[in-house]
């Protein structure tokens, strides 16, 4: 997936902050980028899982405990990695959640907490990142989701962050590209991280959804192959990555897919599920489910 291209550029020396770095695609995207030569500064809110990984990598590199909600902590976060790096080159605002649940059935709370990673989350990751990247005329990766251009019943605030954050991109990549740095959103679908399958596991009209989803919408990639593609886009600083890129199709199609002909075809299934989906929710707690699933979930992408 990592497809290299005449502007393909080493990340040998360069220094890169991962947001949501302790376990599932930002872990295995640190883990590579080391592999290539880079320093790592993992941030996260995991401090065991995120000790783990760094040890792994090697003493080179770093970790930082820090949500990506407070502006406060990721600051620090940034100034850390500066003050051992001496720079940055790279940031990946990588942290976000995905809580199951309607808008019915979920609580105030959780609705806003996906919101608030998801996209206030990547914002401040990026504001903090911004000083240092420029110095270096650096790169930043946020990374969204296929959910920015497709709908899924139960994924509301989900799909609304995300699209929220190409959009953030889009516009940030306008503002910043006169001081030299490049700014990129990628689209991963399904990716097998323990939040999709715990997910799965808990709801099975979700996974029997999963199950109907036509083309790339109903694809699944590795954490592995996932991390591949992300790191192909640091090195050679494209505007956007599809994982898999077949995804690339759906965006083209985005206007169709969420246009009238697109919500009729949703319906017909939604009439059904949704009603089924909110009586498993209630099952394992209603409310306190979707809440709680947001916080056992706000490191993990």
């Amino acid at each position: 997936m990592a497809r290299r291209t005449p502007n393909t550029r080493s990340l040998a020396g360069q220094a890169v902050l991962i947001t949501g770095a302790a376990r599932g695609i930002g872990a295995e995207l640190a883990r590579k980028a080391a592999a290539r030569g880079a320093r790592v500064a993992l941030v996260g809110l995991e401090p065991e899982l995120l000790a783990q990984v760094a040890a792994e990598l090697g003493p080179e590199h770093l970790w930082v405990e820090a949500d990506v909600t407070d502006a406060d902590a990721m600051a620090a976060a940034v100034a850390r990695a500066v003050d051992v790096f001496g720079g940055l080159d790279v940031v990946v605002a990588n942290a976000g959640i995905a809580p199951m649940n309607t808008v019915a059935t979920a609580s105030a709370r959780a609705l806003a907490r996906t919101v608030e990673v998801n996209l206030t989350g990547a914002m401040l990751t990026a504001h903090a990142a911004l000083p240092a990247i420029a110095e270096r005329r650096g790169h930043v990766l946020l990374i969204s989701s296929a959910a920015a251009f497709s709908v899924l019943p139960g994924l509301s605030a989900y799909c609304a962050a995300k699209a929220g954050l190409e959009r953030f991109g889009d516009v940030l990549r306008l503002e910043v590209a006169h001081r030299g740095v490049t700014v990129a959103s990628a689209h991963p679908v399904w990716i097998d991280t323990d939040m999709v399958r715990d997910t799965k596991a808990a709801l099975p009209t979700f996974k029997a959804t999963l199950d109907r989803l036509p083309g790339p919408l109903g694809s699944y990639t590795s954490v592995s192959d996932c991390a591949d593609a992300l790191l192909g886009n640091l090195e050679n600083r494209g505007r956007r990555v599809f994982v898999p890129r077949s995804v690339g199709v759906v965006a083209a199609w985005r206007q169709a897919i969420i246009g009238a002909l697109g919500e009729k075809l949703v319906l017909v299934q939604a009439r059904t599920a949704v009603p089924q989906l909110e009586e498993e929710i209630a099952a394992l707690g209603g409310e306190e489910f979707g809440a709680n699933s947001v916080e056992r979930r706000r490191s993990a992408q």
